[in-house]
C-alpha cells in the first residue's frame, strides 16, 4: 500500500542529499561543470534560458536528480504489481531477498561496478519493455543526460546511488514491513504525478507544475479516448482486456474501462 505522505517526505530529503551530490561532482570534475556551461551558453544563444549560469545549473541538477527518483518509483510500481519479473530493486516479503539476489548476481558479474552502474542497468532491463522505452530513452529522461557528453561522467555517484538503492530495501522498524509499499490492486498511477508536483517546491512555483484536476482529466479522455475506443474497438474485437495496460495512467485506464464496458 502507498503511503504517499511518507513517501514524499522521504523523496525530498533524497532529492536534497542527490543534488548536493551532484553539485560536489561538478566541483569535483572541472569537465563535468565546463560541459554544463558550455549547455547553458547553447541555451542562452538559443534564447531557451535567461537565467545566469548558477541559477541555471542548480535548475538543472534538480531536474537530474528528480528524474533519478521517479525512475526508481516508476520501477518499484512495476515491481511490487507483479508487472516486470524478477524485482531488481525490492519488494514485499520475499520479493527484496530476490531483489537482494539479483543485486549479488550483478556485482559478481561486473565486480568493479558501483550502485549507480546497478540502478543504470535496472533502468536498461525496463526500457526493453515496449510500454516504457520512451520514458526510459535518452532523448526524453534527464537519467543520461550527463552521460550525452561522451565522456562518461558519473554523476551521480556511487555512494548517492547506494542511498537511493537502500531506502527501497529499507524496512520500518515499528511494523517490521517495507517502508514503502507499491502494491496497489487497482493500478492507480495518479500518485506519480502528485510526486513530480511536489518534490521540489521551487520547480513547482517557477515551472507551475501542476496535476491536471481528476474532473477535468476525466472530461477530456471522455471526449478524446473513449470515442476513439468506441471506433477501433469494435463489438466483435476479440479480447479487450488489452486495453488494462499498467503503464497507462489511471484516467485512461478508467476512460477505456467506462468505453469498454458501454460497447
Amino acid at each position: 500500500m502507498i503511503e504517499s505522505r511518507r513517501l514524499l517526505a522521504d523523496l525530498v530529503r533524497m532529492r536534497a542529499a542527490l543534488e548536493a551530490d551532484l553539485r560536489e561532482r561538478c566541483e569535483d570534475e572541472p569537465g563535468l561543470d565546463a560541459f554544463l556551461q558550455q549547455e547553458h551558453r547553447q541555451a542562452v544563444e538559443g534564447e531557451r534560458t535567461a537565467l545566469p549560469y548558477a541559477v541555471w545549473r542548480d535548475d538543472r541538477l534538480t531536474q537530474v536528480a528528480v528524474a533519478w527518483i521517479l525512475a526508481c518509483v516508476f520501477v518499484r510500481f512495476l515491481e511490487d504489481n507483479g508487472l516486470v519479473d524478477p524485482p531488481r530493486l525490492s519488494g514485499p516479503a520475499e520479493r527484496r531477498g530476490r531483489a537482494l539476489d539479483e543485486h549479488t548476481l550483478y556485482f559478481r558479474a561486473h565486480p568493479t561496478g558501483s550502485d549507480r552502474d546497478y540502478l543504470l542497468h535496472v533502468f536498461r532491463a525496463v526500457a526493453a519493455l515496449p510500454v516504457a522505452g520512451q520514458l526510459f530513452d535518452a532523448e526524453h529522461n534527464p537519467i543520461w543526460s550527463l552521460e550525452q557528453s561522451g565522456r562518461g561522467f558519473r554523476a551521480p555517484s556511487g555512494d548517492a546511488a547506494g542511498r537511493l538503492l537502500d531506502l527501497w530495501r529499507r524496512i520500518d522498524p515499528d511494523s517490521g514491513y517495507l517502508a514503502h509499499d507499491f502494491t496497489d490492486p487497482a493500478w492507480d498511477t495518479r500518485f506519480l504525478g502528485d510526486l513530480y508536483q511536489d518534490l521540489s517546491e521551487r520547480a513547482r512555483k517557477q515551472y507551475a507544475l501542476l496535476q491536471t484536476p481528476v474532473f477535468v482529466e476525466e472530461l477530456i479522455l471522455d471526449r478524446t479516448l473513449t470515442p476513439a475506443i468506441g471506433v477501433r474497438l469494435p463489438r466483435s474485437a476479440p479480447d479487450r482486456s488489452g486495453l488494462r495496460i499498467g503503464a497507462l495512467p489511471a484516467g485512461r485506464l478508467r476512460a477505456a474501462g467506462r468505453a469498454v464496458g458501454a460497447a
